[in-house]
């Protein structure tokens, strides 16, 4: 029986751009729609079916950021990567705000390109889990994505509770950035160069002060990892 191809939206104004990431996308197997205005990239990715969308930040008609909420509003497990210019860590940060599973900055190689493609078609729909953490008195809940204690309470994106479930399997040890990245981030190339980790796990602490103050609760342990503090 043969594969489904999986089929990617590209939502880039740049023309030339445009046209080269569809042709690595299909001389690497994939089923591909380019669209170069954003207004007509929300209304394509909420009408059509696609395993993955990557969408520019900077677009004529609306941005790729509004694009993103709007398609992860309709469509919660939909993938998506966001494009960025080199550097733009706000833009990365925004991006994942809005629901993006990913990243890509400009100028990007076309390795880097399929490495994150890959990683994320193969996470799509395979989260860890809908499993419930307690700890320092904090109580995760994996199906309605939040974090509470007592009456505090702060919402969590799917792969910050993933973070916090997969650290908490593995709390009687140092889990590695490589690790987190092949795991959680399903890519098949740790060695890809990416601060993804990094911004996820300082959002994550940022929210989890919110409810318990400066009290560590994921550790950087310096040239090695990180681990969860049972308290």
């Amino acid at each position: 029986m043969k594969k489904t191809k999986a089929r990617i939206l590209v939502v880039e104004d740049d023309t030339a751009l445009l046209s080269g990431l569809l042709d690595v996308l299909v001389f690497n197997g994939y089923e591909v729609k380019g669209v170069e205005d954003g207004g007509v990239g929300l209304r394509v990715g909420v009408d059509e079916q696609f395993d993955l969308i990557l969408l520019d930040v900077m677009l004529p008609t609306m941005d790729g950021f509004s694009i993103c909420k709007e398609i992860r509003k309709d469509k919660p497990t939909q993938g998506i990567i966001i494009i960025t210019a080199k550097g733009a860590e706000d833009d990365i940060v925004t991006g994942f705000k809005a629901g993006a599973d990913d990243y890509i900055t400009k100028p990007f190689s076309l390795r880097e390109v399929m490495v994150r493609v890959e990683a994320v078609l193969r996470r799509t729909g395979k989260n860890l889990g809908d499993e419930e953490v307690h700890c320092q008195g904090i109580f995760f809940d994996g199906k309605n994505l939040n974090a509470r204690v007592e009456d505090l309470s702060v919402e969590l994106t799917r792969r910050e509770m993933d973070i916090i479930i997969y650290l908490h399997r593995h709390k009687d040890r140092i889990v590695a950035k490589k690790e987190l990245l092949t795991e959680v981030w399903h890519y098949a190339d740790a060695d890809i160069e990416t601060r993804t980790v990094d911004i996820h796990i300082l959002k994550l602490r940022k929210k989890i002060a919110a409810l318990i103050g400066d009290t560590p609760l994921v550790s950087t342990i310096r040239g090695a990892g990180y681990r969860l503090e049972e308290g």
